[in-house]
C-alpha cells in the first residue's frame, strides 16, 4: 500500500515539475520574442552610435587629403624643412611627411599638408620644377577607398623552381604532336581584372 502512495505522489511531483518545466518555457519563448523585436532598435541605436565617430574620423581624414599634396621623385638627401622651403610660396605648410622604410631611410616622396585648400591648385603648378637636382612630380593626395587594394597574385617561390613542361603524348603512334616533337605552346594564365590597367 505504502509502495501505491509513494508511486502517486511520485507521479504527482513529475507532474508538478513539468508544469513548472512547461512555464519556464513559456517565459522563454517570450523573452525571445521580446529580443526579437527589439533587436532592430538595439541595432538602430548602435549604429547610430558608431557612425558618426567612423564618419567623423573620415571626414577628417578627407578635409586633411583635400589640403594635402603628393610630391614624388624626392631626392634621398632631401630634409622636410627644404621641401617646406620650397612649397612655401603656394601658402602656409602645416607639415611635411617624408616616408621611409623601417630601416628609416626615404622612400623617395613625400606628403605636404598645407593649412588651406586654396595652396594645393598652387602647389600643382609646382609639378616638374627641381629641388637637389631632381625633377619633382606634385598631385593632389588622393583619399584611401577601402576595398580598393590591388590584387597581387602569389609569385611562385624562386627556390623551388618552376614545374616542368612536359611534352606533347600522342596515343596513336601514327600521330605527330602539331608543336613538335617535345614542344609545348607558352599559354598565358588569365589575369584577374584590375580597373587600374
Amino acid at each position: 500500500m505504502e509502495d501505491d502512495v509513494d508511486m502517486a505522489r511520485q507521479a504527482y511531483e513529475d507532474v508538478t515539475d513539468l508544469d513548472d518545466m512547461k512555464k519556464r518555457l513559456k517565459e522563454m519563448k517570450m523573452k525571445q520574442l521580446l529580443c526579437v523585436r527589439c533587436r532592430p532598435k538595439v541595432e538602430k541605436e548602435m549604429g547610430s552610435v558608431q557612425d558618426p565617430g567612423t564618419s567623423g574620423a573620415a571626414q577628417a581624414n578627407r578635409k586633411v587629403d583635400s589640403r594635402s599634396a603628393f610630391v614624388g621623385n624626392v631626392d634621398y638627401s632631401c630634409t622636410p624643412e627644404e621641401v617646406q622651403q620650397h612649397f612655401q610660396s603656394c601658402g602656409t605648410v602645416n607639415r611635411v611627411t617624408i616616408r621611409t622604410n623601417k630601416f628609416g631611410q626615404p622612400k623617395g616622396y613625400a606628403f605636404v599638408e598645407f593649412l588651406e585648400t586654396q595652396a594645393v591648385p598652387e602647389a600643382l603648378l609646382l609639378n616638374e620644377s627641381e629641388l637637389h637636382s631632381r625633377q619633382l612630380k606634385v598631385s593632389a593626395k588622393r583619399t584611401n577607398v577601402p576595398g580598393m587594394k590591388q590584387f597581387r597574385p602569389r609569385r611562385p617561390n624562386p627556390y623551388v623552381g618552376y614545374p616542368s613542361r612536359t611534352p606533347y603524348v600522342a596515343r596513336n603512334p601514327y600521330f605527330y604532336s602539331p608543336y613538335g616533337f617535345g614542344k609545348v605552346p607558352w599559354f598565358r594564365m588569365p589575369t584577374r581584372y584590375s580597373p587600374y590597367f
